[in-house]
């Protein structure tokens, strides 16, 4: 015990990382799953060269941590803690290279007791491989600019081609490194450097599968990510709502003071150079170069467009680095007080699910879902089981259920990548399904009592039955309820459009071969 304690005198900063990381695991049996959780995993059960929404490594992680472990919920979260804890010594070891030993603890403690931390531990999404690759992107591409190793410009070009493989925010990587060589008077002649373009190609050549799969598919993914995006940014409608929505995601997850600090030395490095035209030291010019576009692009969009609160995480690992240079003892121990108190608070509602929350984006309800679904099912053995709500309750029945799930395509809507799984939905045709969306803002358990138009113009008879109401610590926290539907002729059905208003639905309809509408029996449509 006494050599214990005489470590953590010693080795304060390491102590802390270690007090935050024991934290996250011992949390982990406690997570349920998330959509996103289970959307992710069913890109692994479907391997392909990418996808319709997203690039795949997510899914290629979470296929092989649950091939070796087994599949359940703590498996999956444990791909995420341990993939983050990868990211954490990735980054302990580039600070390392521009921070002294005392701001390189500070730094250390700084990006480890962070919310995102937390939520990159937690939650399968693509910034859980993003992170990692774009750190050892830095770390070659530091190796290979400032010590002169060749070398590290293939294993740089490898990380950002696996980066871009994580996701598209990824290509900010080549653009801070060209723009970090052209602004350095010192290495701007390394953009003559044949060793540089090797890099880029190499980068480009590891994203081949991500490019072809887009050549396959009418680059379907691709038009994904931009066109809606860039419609929204080009009608240039200002919302306040959008602007302080992002302050408040951004003050969350970095936490008060550490969002501060990005904002005092962001204001402080852009006003010196558009107002003296002053360019910082070079290795603090390679640190922004990979901080700026990423930090400040994005902020920037913020009054005209909802930024997601995780499109910036990438900027983080170069800003934590640049806040370990000013920040304070003093200031770290504030930063650990708003920390513990924030990590506590989300403990106890991933424990005791304190605060009900109204949405779909929860860990809460959807095995109590599935259950419910087999049971109905034991009574229609012919049935099969898809839903309307973009991916989620598909997604997450998928994880618990034997038998497959299907998405809003059966009804001729979009459904990402459940279009791309390579079902003959007219295999389907003529078989009773069981139809299921959610309610997510519900207000009391009973029928609405009344139908929706968009239900009666295309099926024939609809009528409404009892909701399921999930309970959570004896709150009533999901409700969702059943129908069972005898599908349309699924060859002519591409148009066909069924849709509820926020609903939780099951229902029952009868096909004739040559029917364009279908006879519904519909237990339950909310609003």
């Amino acid at each position: 015990m006494e050599t214990l304690l005489n470590y953590i005198k010693q080795h304060k900063a390491i102590s802390w990382v270690l007090g935050f990381q024991l934290f996250r695991i011992l949390l982990l049996p406690f997570m349920g799953l998330m959509p996103q959780d289970a959307y992710y995993y069913l890109y692994g059960q479907n391997l392909s060269l990418s996808y319709f929404d997203h690039p795949g490594m997510i899914g290629y992680i979470l296929r092989l941590f649950t091939d070796i472990l087994g599949t359940s919920i703590f498996v999956v979260k444990f791909a995420d803690f341990f993939i983050t804890s990868l990211t954490i010594l990735s980054f302990y070891k580039l600070a390392s290279y521009f921070l002294s030993k005392q701001k390189l603890e500070r730094a250390f403690v700084l990006l480890a007791s962070t919310i995102f931390i937390s939520i990159l531990s937690f939650n399968s999404t693509r910034d859980v491989p993003l992170l990692l690759f774009w750190s050892l992107s830095l770390i070659s591409l530091y190796k290979a600019i400032f010590e002169s190793k060749k070398w590290y410009w293939v294993f740089a070009g490898l990380a950002m081609g696996l980066a871009f493989n994580s996701k598209y925010t990824a290509i900010l990587l080549q653009f801070g490194l060209l723009a970090f060589l052209i602004f350095s008077n010192k290495y701007r002649k390394l953009l003559l450097s044949p060793w540089l373009w090797f890099s880029l190609i190499i980068s480009v050549a590891v994203t081949f599968p991500v490019w072809y799969w887009n050549y396959q598919n009418d680059f379907a993914s691709f038009a994904f990510q931009s066109s809606e995006r860039t419609s929204s940014i080009t009608e240039f409608k200002i919302s306040p709502n959008y602007f302080f929505g992002a302050i408040g995601h951004q003050m969350f997850l970095l936490l008060p003071v550490l969002f501060l600090i990005f904002i005092t030395f962001t204001f402080k490095y852009v006003k010196r150079a558009v107002t003296k035209f002053k360019i910082p030291q070079t290795k603090t010019l390679f640190l922004l170069a990979f901080f700026i576009p990423t930090f400040l692009g994005f902020f920037l969009l913020t009054p005209i467009y909802w930024v997601k609160l995780n499109w910036m995480m990438p900027s983080y690992i170069t800003g934590v680095i640049i806040a370990g240079m000013f920040i304070s003892k003093k200031i770290l121990k504030i930063q650990l007080i708003f920390s513990i108190v924030f990590h506590l608070l989300v403990s106890l509602q991933i424990i005791f699910y304190l605060v009900p929350i109204k949405s779909d984006d929860t860990w809460v309800g959807w095995k109590e879902l599935a259950t419910e679904t087999e049971k109905l099912k034991e009574q229609y053995t012919d049935a099969f089981v898809f839903s309307n709500d973009n991916y989620k309750t598909s997604a997450a029945l998928n994880f618990f259920m034997e038998d497959k799930v299907y998405a809003q395509n059966i009804i001729g809507l979009p459904a990402l990548h459940f279009d791309y799984l390579g079902d003959n939905l007219n295999d389907l045709k003529g078989k009773s399904a069981i139809f299921i969306d959610s309610d997510k803002r519900f207000k009391d358990k009973n029928k609405l009592g009344k139908i929706d138009s968009l239900l009666t113009n295309k099926f024939k008879k609809v009528t409404e039955l009892e909701p399921i109401i999930i309970k959570i610590n004896n709150k009533q926290s999901r409700k969702f309820g059943f129908s069972i539907v005898l599908t349309i002729n699924l060859k002519n059905s591409s148009h066909l459009v069924f849709r509820t208003k926020k609903s939780t639905t099951f229902a029952t309809a009868k096909l004739t071969s040559d029917e364009k509408i279908v006879n519904v029996v519909l237990q339950n449509q909310l609003n």
